[in-house]
């Protein structure tokens, strides 16, 4: 069953707003409410959908699984990574220091670090 919470929850530790969460999946911020308050239940397309903004499983929005697993859980993805541009990289993970977006010269100090304990 749906677990309104956790969308919640993993909502506001990626750093998203409602809106920005709605955005990203193409619908309203008043759906994406309606789903965390549960007075409405998202389509399983729609569940895919936040799974995918959120970086996670559906079976954990589902309350299949008690532990988020990371929907990329494999070295491929990280790998794909390697080809993005900083900004990319910096835009992907919503990288931000006190609600402030990292300055090109954090984000390449950052990625670089990212990267050499990636090698």
């Amino acid at each position: 069953m749906f677990k309104p919470e956790r969308l919640e929850k993993w909502r506001k530790m990626r750093k998203f707003t409602q809106e920005d969460l709605a955005k990203k999946i193409n619908m309203t911020k008043a759906a994406i409410s309606n789903y965390e308050n549960g007075h409405s239940l998202p389509s399983g397309d729609t569940l895919a959908a936040l799974a995918d903004a959120l970086d996670i499983d559906t079976d954990y929005l589902l309350d299949r699984t008690k532990t988020p697993r990371h929907k990329y859980a494999n070295e491929d993805y990280y790998i794909k990574d390697l080809e993005l541009t900083d900004q990319q990289l910096v835009e992907k993970y919503n990288l931000k220091v006190d609600g402030e977006t990292l300055t090109p010269e954090e984000a390449k100090a950052f990625i670089a670090f990212v990267r050499s304990i990636r090698s």
